[in-house]
C-alpha cells in the first residue's frame, strides 16, 4: 500500500499570545519536523523539506511499540537534549547529519533522541487532516503509548502562563493552535501561530576570520529574488565547540575563492576570508534593525539546507 507524502502545515508568526477558550497552547520544541509515514509495511521518515530522515532516528522505527494502527502518519518534533536539559537544536542536528549507518549506531547509546507527536493526518488507510484539530488529538491519545524514545506533546489552556515558563528558562516559544482548525496540507494560515522569545534564521557563509589559524566567526548573508548575496552580520559565538570550529577550519581551506560575494560592505572586510557561499547555518538573534545588521547572533547549527532557500525576508 503506498501513502502519498505530505508538507506540514506551518504556523505563522505572531507578536502575542492570542487569548480564548478556542485555543490551546503547546511548547514549542527546538528540534527538526519529521512527518513519520507508516503503510503497513515499513515506516520511512521524512522532514518538512521531505528529505529523507529514516536511518538517522531507528529509535522510531518500532511503531508497533508505541502506536496502535494499520496504516498512519504522525507529524512531530525529534528533540534532544543539550547539557542543560533543554531541546538543543545542535545536538539533534548532530544526528540529522549523518549519512553512515554505523556512526548513528555509535551515537545512539551517548546522544538520544525523543519524538515528541502533535499531530495525526492518517489512520488505518482514512485521511484524518479534515477531522477538528481536538478530534485528532483524541484520537492520538487512544494510538499512542509513550514510550523511553516517544511522547505525546502536551497542551495546555494558559498560553501566558507557558510563555512565561519558556522566557524564565531560556527556550524557543509556544505555538498556540485552534481546537476547530483543520491540517491543511502545505498551507500556512493564522489557525497556528507561533509567539518566540526570540528569532532565528537559516543564512548562508560568505566568508570567515580567523584567530591564531583557527576561523573565530562567519560572516553570515542572505540572498535577493535576484540572487545577489546581503551580507546581514558575523557571528562568532554559540553552540559550535573548539572541535567543531576547527573542523569547520579545515573545511573552509576548500572554498576559499578571491572576490567578495557580497553585493554590500560587511563589517568585517578587511580581515575576513571569502569562501564560496555553500554552508548554510541556523541563527538566532534578539533583534534586526532596519538597514541595520542582526544583533546578538548566536550559531545554532549548520543545516542540510540549500543556500538559494536562505532569502531575505519580504
Amino acid at each position: 500500500m503506498n501513502i502519498d507524502f505530505i508538507k506540514p502545515f506551518e504556523p505563522v508568526q505572531a507578536n502575542i499570545v492570542p487569548q480564548g477558550n478556542e485555543w490551546i497552547y503547546e511548547m514549542k520544541w527546538d528540534g527538526v519536523r519529521i512527518i513519520n509515514y507508516y503503510n503497513g509495511d515499513n515506516v520511512r521518515l521524512f522532514n518538512r523539506k521531505q528529505n529523507e530522515r529514516t536511518q538517522q532516528f531507528p529509535e522510531l522505527l518500532d511503531i508497533h511499540s508505541y502506536c496502535k494502527a494499520s496504516s498512519v502518519i504522525l507529524d512531530g518534533e525529534v528533540i534532544a537534549l543539550g547539557e542543560n536539559g533543554k531541546p538543543s537544536f545542535h545536538q539533534v542536528m548532530r544526528r540529522d547529519a549523518l549519512r553512515n549507518m554505523d556512526k548513528v549506531k555509535q551515537l545512539i547509546p551517548i546522544l538520544s533522541v525523543f519524538y515528541c507527536i502533535f499531530d495525526i493526518v492518517y489512520y488505518n488507510d482514512e485521511w484524518v487532516n479534515d477531522w477538528h484539530l481536538s478530534d485528532r488529538k483524541d484520537l492520538l491519545s487512544e494510538i499512542i503509548t509513550p514510550n523511553e524514545f516517544i511522547q505525546l506533546t502536551p497542551s495546555y489552556d494558559d498560553g501566558e502562563t507557558l510563555f512565561d515558563v519558556t522566557k524564565q528558562q531560556g527556550m524557543e516559544g509556544i505555538v498556540a493552535k485552534k481546537l476547530s482548525s483543520t491540517y491543511a496540507f502545505g498551507g500556512k494560515d493564522n489557525r497556528w501561530l507561533k509567539i518566540k522569545n526570540f528569532q532565528d534564521i537559516i543564512a548562508v557563509v560568505g566568508g570567515v576570520t580567523y584567530r591564531n589559524g583557527i576561523v573565530n566567526a562567519i560572516l553570515l548573508g542572505l540572498y535577493d529574488n535576484d540572487m545577489n548575496l546581503h551580507y546581514i552580520g558575523h557571528a562568532g559565538t554559540g553552540k559550535l565547540t573548539q572541535n567543531d570550529w576547527r573542523i569547520l577550519t579545515n573545511f573552509v581551506d576548500q572554498l576559499k575563492i578571491a572576490q567578495k560575494p557580497f553585493v554590500n560592505e560587511p563589517e568585517r572586510a578587511k580581515d575576513a576570508q571569502w569562501i564560496k557561499p555553500s554552508l548554510t547555518v541556523k541563527i538566532k538573534y534578539i533583534e534586526w534593525p532596519k538597514g541595520r545588521s542582526i544583533r546578538q547572533p548566536s550559531i545554532q547549527s549548520f543545516v542540510d539546507i540549500p543556500p538559494t532557500e536562505c532569502l531575505l525576508p519580504k
